[in-house]
């Protein structure tokens, strides 16, 4: 089974690939999808959104996993990454394709088995768990291989309550 992580970002929107076998994780690739400032809110959507489907298209995964979204000080910044989830998603299940959400407290528990795990501690166990020779870059990569461990993780009987409904 392949799954695809995603770590949803408006500037960059990072992903991860995976290839689960049972209890075998493989990583297959990982790295962003980036939007630049001189880009209109409009034109950087439309990059996410070809970007996400590119992806699929790419690696034709099983599954897709979305971390959610946590709190933001910033209303702008909120609805911006909102939207770039969402044209994401919208990519997603344009290609019909199972997709899961996780918050990043569970995401974090499931990786290192410590729902407050920092982030150098996320990235050293993305490392270990597959076997990488080093921490995947930029951050956004790493976070996105984190949420697709999650859920190869959380695959069986009950992974269907995190289906995005």
């Amino acid at each position: 089974m392949i799954v695809l992580g995603i770590d949803p970002g408006y500037a960059i929107l990072g992903y991860g690939v995976l290839e689960v076998n049972g209890l075998k994780l493989k990583a297959i690739d990982c790295g962003v999808v980036e939007t630049t400032p001189q880009l209109t809110f409009p034109e950087r959507l439309e990059r996410l959104y070809e970007g996400t489907r590119a992806l699929i298209e790419r690696f034709r995964p099983d599954h897709i996993a979305f971390e959610e979204l946590f709190f933001y000080r910033n209303t702008t910044t909120a609805l911006q990454v909102a939207a770039a989830r969402g044209v994401a998603i919208l990519a997603s299940q344009q290609a019909g394709l199972p997709l899961y959400e996780y918050t990043p407290m569970q995401i974090k528990l499931s990786v290192t088995g410590d729902g407050h795990a920092d982030k150098l501690q996320m990235q050293n166990m993305v490392k270990l768990l597959l076997h990488l020779p080093r921490i995947p870059k930029p951050d956004d990569a790493a976070d996105a291989l984190g949420v697709a461990i999650c859920h190869a993780n959380a695959l069986g009987p009950a992974s269907s309550e995190f289906l995005i409904k």
